[in-house]
């Protein structure tokens, strides 16, 4: 494994050991990055205008739609280690 991929596997860990829930917009972050960090580039449809939440997560992912799985991972890391002070 990867220094990334190590660092990447341990802020997973970390994130759940936040002393306090992040708001929206760092929630959606973290999904968005998690997600281009693990799986790459958004697929699928956008969910329907009843899903609200559904199509804030594909909204945030495609925000990052291009970004390599490295530079996503990196970001990812960077932002939980920002959330956690």
């Amino acid at each position: 494994m990867t220094d990334l991929k190590a660092e990447f596997a341990q802020a997973l860990k970390d994130v759940k050991t936040l002393a306090k829930r992040p708001g929206n917009d760092d929630l959606l972050a973290l999904y968005a990055l998690f997600k281009q960090g693990s799986t790459g580039d958004v697929s699928g449809s956008r969910p329907g205008m009843l899903d609200m939440v559904g199509r804030a997560k594909f909204d945030a992912w495609t925000k990052l739609k291009g970004t390599s799985k490295d530079v996503a991972m990196k970001q990812y890391v960077a932002k939980v280690k920002s959330l956690l002070g």
